[in-house]
């Protein structure tokens, strides 16, 4: 019989992650199933955890199918209350499930849970992806408590609370199976990136609560599969968060927003073109011709109502970039 919480473990030729992390992982979840799926690694992942971890669960995907598809296919082999989706680089701490599992049961309406998320490689400083919780802005930005754009905060305490948030990392996403399939799962068009945005979007379209507790915490590495510097990274979050934008505003904003983002967009194409390389403009257009094809594809996903209120910060990127706001 299936436990209450199964951690999911999505793995792409990762065999160094797995085994630099994986120990405690299986060490600090005696209560939880621990599943690896596999998006069909042609490194020796698989026989490394035949060899070494007998009491993880192998699900093999038949084709490397990115973040989101990778996941959707996986866990319809899973049965289990809640799912952990956990990146294979990183490190969880003792006791880093009770405190998100008494969330969840405290309140029926909270759909996703991360914990504190800080970087492995500078401990006392949170990581990028998620830091202590995600939040948007009226423009769609994506930021989180404790880090904004790539300004990371030191980790004093600060954050140590448990609060509603707007969306929480895929780094270590805690969902209930319930929600995560009334939902179809992650968008598998994205691939990879935001797509845990989109489905946390979705659930508080669909009256649910994500929440982010600081009694737990984790320690990530990042940048395992991307590079921060890739030009196909930069081509991923610009097209998905458009995406992201079109299937979830609310109609009054969506038409003034899109058209915003698509002009700082171009903006952005020739700072990244100065900073990064052409590679990175390229990867800009890209991104919004993939958009413009998927425009129709993604109108038929809208839901029925979207939040009026969906961002707690206004014109973050102006407040940022020109005020040098960094929290």
């Amino acid at each position: 019989m299936s436990k209450k919480l199964a951690v999911a473990i999505l793995n792409w030729n990762g065999k160094n992650w797995l085994e630099k992390f994986l120990p405690s992982v299986v060490h600090f979840s005696e209560n939880a199933d621990v599943y690896v799926i596999d998006n069909l690694s042609t490194d020796d992942s698989i026989k490394f955890l035949q060899n070494n971890f007998s009491s993880v669960k192998v699900i093999k995907n038949n084709r490397n199918y990115g973040f989101a598809g990778g996941y959707n296919e996986g866990l319809k082999h899973i049965e289990a209350e809640y799912y952990c989706l956990l990146n294979s680089d990183v490190e969880v701490t003792e006791n880093w499930i009770n405190p998100v599992l008494n969330l969840f049961e405290k309140d029926p309406s909270i759909s996703a849970v991360q914990p504190k998320i800080l970087s492995f490689n500078n401990k006392n400083y949170f990581e990028f992806a998620g830091a202590a919780g995600g939040l948007i802005d009226n423009l769609g930005y994506p930021y989180c408590r404790g880090r904004i754009f790539d300004s990371l905060e030191e980790d004093k305490g600060q954050y140590n609370d448990e609060t509603e948030i707007f969306w929480a990392s895929g780094c270590c996403f805690f969902i209930r199976s319930k929600d995560f399939w009334e939902q179809r799962g992650f968008d598998e068009r994205f691939f990879a990136h935001q797509e845990e945005i989109d489905l946390c979007w979705r659930l508080i379209n669909s009256g649910k609560k994500i929440f982010y507790t600081g009694k737990s915490k984790v320690y990530h590495v990042g940048g395992g599969t991307l590079n921060k510097q890739s030009p196909h990274k930069t081509y991923l979050n610009i097209r998905n968060n458009l995406s992201m934008l079109l299937k979830n505003l609310p109609f009054p904003k969506l038409i003034w927003l899109i058209f915003f983002r698509l002009c700082l967009d171009g903006l952005a194409a020739v700072y990244f073109a100065f900073k990064n390389g052409f590679s990175h403009l390229w990867a800009v257009a890209r991104a919004h011709f993939a958009f413009y094809g998927q425009t129709l594809e993604t109108w038929k996903l809208r839901q029925r109502h979207q939040k009026e209120k969906f961002y707690q910060t206004k014109w973050l990127i102006f407040k940022h970039f020109l005020g040098r706001k960094t929290n």
